[in-house]
């Protein structure tokens, strides 16, 4: 059998955190599965028994063993930030102008705006410096500052 590579060491204080952790219950499932995975790989459980016991992949206890030996302590259990950026598409002065739109009259022949209505008004607006837009964008950011097109209550 091959030998670990991660090998799992917990301090007293590490364990005490983690023991405290799950005894709380307090935490999100995940968080509490991940303190268990490293409360047993400090134990000597091989990785395999440890999916078994709690239902995990083994990759994960493995993927688990390699954050906590890379990262060093605890953190490893902690969530990671997402890798990705997301470029807004609308600054504040075009939130305002797509705002000022929706609580405009409907165009002529309509009773009232539609979202792609107003995706496509939005890019034809002057001081809107976009090529497209889509409609989830405008439902997105019409829900977000609690305004919603057609409806008369936004309360």
């Amino acid at each position: 059998m091959p030998r670990k590579k991660y090998i799992v060491n917990l301090t007293p204080e590490e364990r005490e955190e983690l023991e405290q952790l799950i005894s709380s219950g307090t935490e999100r499932a995940r968080k509490l599965t991940r303190a268990r995975i490293l409360l047993k790989a400090d134990e000597g459980w091989t990785d395999r028994a440890i999916s078994e016991a709690l239902d995990v992949g083994t990759a994960t206890v493995e993927r688990l063993r390699k954050r906590f030996v890379e990262w060093g302590g605890i953190v490893a259990i902690e969530r990671r930030k997402p890798r990705r950026q997301y470029k807004r598409k609308l600054d504040g002065d075009a939130e305002a102008r797509l705002i000022a739109l929706a609580c405009s009259a409907a165009p002529e022949g309509r009773e009232c705006w539609t979202l792609r209505l107003l995706a496509e008004k939005l890019v034809t607006l002057e001081g809107v410096d976009i090529e497209s837009i889509s409609y989830e964008t405008v439902r997105t950011t019409l829900k977000k500052t609690n305004s919603s097109p057609g409806n008369m209550s936004n309360g």
